[in-house]
């Protein structure tokens, strides 16, 4: 088996656990590790399970099952090669035609403005009415039952849901980049979720129209970012004040230059839209 079969279908995961290396935080398709070569306090080590590779926020490198078999053991290509040949591939990732059959599991039956009563009175209950017009409203079966609720397209073509009962994405989890229509901006501005950009473009000043903005839609998407943030010269983030929005603060401004944390203006509270709801 060559290189290439091993980096697709050797689990990133299997191996990590091989060298007694386990997530910190995960979510279905990704997680976060403590850095392979360095004690750290804060998880750097982010890991896409279904690409099957790994990206280091400390040292901007990108990893496969092999390099990281080749940090780990300190040894040339052909070692981590046989180091790999151990493992059965029963863990291999979802393969191309798993993947279709996957994204089968929902079908969107309707999309167009927010017109329900109940979408609209959620939208009201997180005072963001005024900015339905960049949301959709989603009618979709899933597994056979059919929902609704107010969707947000992230740049993979997911949908990422929300109404009073539910929050899920339909198909693949990605970021959000909304860049400036009239000129290239080198400011963005950060959002953990989309209810805080639409919180945002209720507060929004005229002179602050030019910049591009960024939704997460997790933090654990952040890696999805990083050639994306290479490209701007000022970064504002406005992530919630808990644990995974701290964590996601002090990797950014330790990665990127020209970071303001303006999760400040909304100290004690958990986000920006839960501040805006109060009327402080």
């Amino acid at each position: 088996m060559n290189c290439e079969d091993l980096k697709r279908k050797v689990s990133i995961r299997a191996v990590l656990e091989s060298f007694k290396l386990f997530p910190v935080k995960e979510n279905t398709r990704t997680a976060f590790y403590f850095a392979l070569d360095r004690e750290e306090k804060i998880p750097s080590f982010s890991v896409d399970f279904l690409k099957n590779k790994a990206y280091d926020f400390g040292t901007g490198k990108t990893y496969d099952v092999i390099s990281i078999v080749q940090l780990m053991n300190r040894c040339c290509i052909s070692d981590a090669l046989k180091y790999l040949e151990k493992f059965n591939f029963s863990s291999k990732l979802i393969d191309k035609s798993e993947k279709c059959s996957l994204s089968k599991t929902y079908r969107i039956l309707s999309e167009g403005e927010i017109q329900h009563p109940g979408l609209i009175q959620y939208l009201k209950s997180r005072k963001v009415y005024e900015q339905k017009g960049l949301v959709k409203e989603i009618f979709y079966d899933l597994k056979g039952k059919k929902y609704f609720g107010i969707g947000f397209y992230n740049n993979s073509g997911g949908i990422e849901i929300r109404n009073k009962y539910s929050k899920i994405c339909l198909g693949t989890k990605d970021i959000t980049l909304i860049k400036n229509k009239f000129i290239e901006s080198k400011e963005v501005i950060i959002f953990e979720g989309f209810f805080d950009y639409l919180t945002y473009k209720n507060l929004e000043r005229q002179d602050h129209s030019n910049v591009d903005y960024l939704i997460l839609n997790s933090t654990a998407m952040l890696f999805k970012a990083d050639d994306d943030l290479k490209q701007y010269s000022s970064i504002s983030l406005f992530l919630d004040n808990d644990d995974n929005g701290n964590t996601t603060k002090r990797l950014i401004k330790g990665r990127y230059s020209y970071v303001d944390d303006c999760s400040l203006v909304y100290g004690g509270f958990k986000d920006l839209n839960e501040w805006f709801c109060t009327g402080q």
